[in-house]
């Protein structure tokens, strides 16, 4: 390398006689190619010997390499983490943020000050004894009240309720009943004066307060529109370079793709931050690897050292402009589907109302984005028929086994509603990457969509949706396990999650490209599936006719 530069690395002498590849990395689905192992290992190596981060290091985080060819012909890596580290977005080693938002006397750090201020004043007046004790007499006055007026209605109904005994049982005289009416106004006047004077008595409470709290509510709009302004802004701040020098910014980008606004840390992740610094020096892209380095978060499912995806919801809309120009390899899952659709695909079961196939790993359930044929067109046409055939029930593209095709819109709809009120039975077989100590038992972690991250799922205590999965373990060989799943929920990823969870088994599928580690195939099988038929009432037990092929025997 002629001309040294702080963030730009040669690659380790291993790297001698390996070829780089034809096409830069397809980001959102890739193996890392050799040379970006290489130069990851050399990172993994500079965090270890980084005492000073370890405490921040083990709660995780993403970093990433990129390989760049240097106009003499020479190649080298950049390095780079998502977001901050060690509470800063610049660090000695690492290529520098695409705008640097944390930079002293900058406008982001002056409008994230002001917002500050405006932070301790509001804390400040919601500390204050008198806006509290307000508060509470306002609230202590509004459950008196209204125990008094609970106390009063019942006392005016058991008096009605006498009333209308004395007037069933007869025998009064006109001024009696007479009597008996004005007790009535009277109590009903009297009922209205108490609400009237309690509501007043509450409302001078209240006035006094909203004094205080009309000025709280002011510093929470000036707070609120101050944000906007200052986000609006650091999103005009950020432009994003592609392979034909074009700039655009962030706001643009997202518009482009659909979005009203960039969601927040949107342009902050390691991908972003590598092709902006190889673009500003004039140095090609080659590959380029993302990779995590810690503990899993609570949430997400990450595991130390393995590599990942760009994301889809900050980095897919920046990185479709960023990698214009550039040979870029085609999406790998979308040449699988391709292929796949010369698969044959054996029918297992048959009637006149519905068939039960065996799907092909790789072979879309459904009509994807990328053109390729899906499984009922494929069946329909290998039958070499005219009909409508219609899928019940899902399975990821990468995962084999069964999969329901009702004949008629109607037939689908009753058995859609038995895999609703979970009446249909499934056992799915799958070899994960670990061992399993237990012989089996009930995983119980709720799912919701990654909104920053689809397809990833993520646990969610509070927004999940419940998810049950019993599980058998049925072999442990080197070092991997055999498992039976048999889900009581049919959340999406549902089954990868709960076994890569750290909650779960901890223990991802072989092939999981999203929570483990990528291979050959996705290792997850649906083997059998149970339930009544709609238009026979007879119970149909179905068993796939192909077999869960063992992974590679070397360790995971």
């Amino acid at each position: 390398m002629n001309t040294p530069d702080p963030i730009l690395h040669p690659l380790p002498p291993a790297a001698q006689g390996l070829m780089p590849p034809p096409r830069f990395t397809y980001p959102f689905c890739y193996q890392p190619h050799p040379l970006c192992q290489l130069a990851a290992d050399e990172v993994q190596h500079y965090l270890s010997s980084r005492t000073d981060w370890q405490a921040e290091l083990a709660g995780g985080k993403m970093f990433g390499v990129l390989i760049v060819r240097l106009p003499d012909g020479e190649l080298a890596y950049l390095a780079a983490f998502s977001g901050l580290l060690a509470g800063s977005n610049r660090q000695p080693w690492f290529v520098p943020p695409v705008f640097d938002l944390l930079r002293p006397g900058g406008f982001f750090k002056e409008g994230e000050e002001q917002i500050t201020a405006i932070n301790r004043r509001i804390a400040m007046l919601e500390a204050e004894p008198e806006y509290r004790e307000l508060k509470e007499q306002l609230a202590r006055r509004q459950r008196e009240d209204e125990d008094t007026l609970t106390r009063l209605r019942l006392e005016l109904k058991a008096a009605r309720e006498q009333r209308q005994q004395l007037r069933e049982a007869g025998g009064l005289t006109p001024d009696e009943a007479q009597a008996l009416v004005r007790q009535s106004q009277h109590q009903k006047a009297e009922y209205k004066r108490t609400e009237r004077a309690l509501r007043e008595a509450t409302e001078t409470l209240r006035r006094s307060l909203q004094q205080m709290q009309d000025e709280i509510d002011r510093l929470k709009a000036e707070r609120k529109s101050r944000s906007a302004a200052l986000q609006a802004e650091l999103f005009t701040r950020f432009r994003l370079l592609n392979a034909r020098g074009e700039a655009r910014g962030l706001l643009d980008i997202f518009r482009e793709a659909g979005h009203t606004l960039p969601p927040a840390g949107a342009g902050e992740c390691a991908a972003p931050k590598l092709l902006q610094q190889a673009y500003l020096n004039g140095w090609q892209p080659v590959c380029m690897a993302e990779f995590w380095w810690g503990a899993s978060p609570r949430a997400e499912v990450r595991h130390h050292g393995h590599y990942y995806p760009a994301c889809q919801g900050k980095c897919g809309p920046i990185l479709a402009h960023m990698l214009q120009g550039l040979q870029v390899d085609p999406n790998p899952m979308e040449t699988l589907a391709r292929r796949q659709e010369e698969q044959a695909v054996p029918v297992v079961y048959e009637d006149e109302w519905l068939l039960a196939v065996d799907k092909p790993s790789g072979m879309l359930t459904v009509p994807g984005k990328g053109g390729a044929r899906a499984l009922a067109q494929l069946v329909a046409e290998a039958r070499g028929r005219q009909e409508e055939l219609l899928v019940v029930h899902r399975l990821d593209m990468e995962t084999s086994g069964l999969v329901l095709l009702a004949k008629s819109a109607e037939v689908q709809r009753l058995l859609q509603r038995l895999f609703e009120q979970r009446r249909v039975e499934k056992q799915y077989l799958a070899w994960l990457d670990g061992t399993v100590q237990a012989a089996g038992g009930t995983i119980s972690l709720p799912l919701c969509p990654d909104p920053l991250d689809r397809p990833r799922q993520r646990v969610d205590e509070v927004h999940g949706k419940p998810a049950l999965t019993l599980y058998r373990v049925l072999e442990r060989r080197d070092g991997r396990t055999l498992v039976a799943f048999s889900p009581h929920t049919g959340r999406t990823h549902q089954l990868r999650v709960h076994a890569a969870h750290p909650q779960g088994l901890g223990c991802p599928i072989s092939g999981d490209r999203l929570y483990g580690k990528p291979a050959d195939r996705l290792y997850l099988h649906a083997d059998a599936i149970r339930f009544r038929h709609p238009m026979t009432g007879k119970e149909v037990e179905i068993k796939s006719i192909t077999s869960l092929p063992s992974p590679a025997s070397s360790e995971p």
